[in-house]
């Protein structure tokens, strides 16, 4: 299986081998902003450092900026999301990912955190 790390603003990654990684939001925060009903993705080829927009989401009730957990360049966007943003909804860590990047800086991945850190933060959101 993949490795999958997460962000304290709620984004995952998922590497993928040779210094690619994929991204989305968790299931907490996808729930949190309710049913997506838009979502930008950045252009291929755009180099995005840690921290700064990712992609941008609307949803019913708020929008927001998905931040980026680690730097790199944008190699694929997941093109179905402009018709179905739902996808998000229905499947965060899977269906629902946003964009492919190659990582800049691999060690920048270490300070993410594991499954089990992640938890701990949600139980300590509610």
């Amino acid at each position: 299986m993949s490795q999958i790390k997460f962000s304290e603003t709620h984004e995952w990654l998922r590497l993928e081998g040779d210094g690619i990684a994929t991204i989305g939001i968790t299931d907490y925060a996808q729930n949190a902003l309710g049913d997506l009903v838009y979502i930008g993705l950045p252009d291929i080829g755009t180099a995005l450092t840690q921290g700064s927009e990712g992609a941008t989401i609307e949803s019913v009730k708020a929008a927001a900026e998905i931040h980026m957990p680690v730097a790199g360049t944008v190699l694929e966007t997941n093109a179905t999301l402009a018709d179905d943003p739902a996808q998000v909804n229905t499947d965060p860590l899977g269906a629902g990912w946003f964009i492919k990047i190659k990582l800049t800086d691999p060690a920048q991945v270490d300070a993410l955190m594991d499954q089990a850190a992640y938890d701990q933060l949600i139980a300590s959101l509610d």
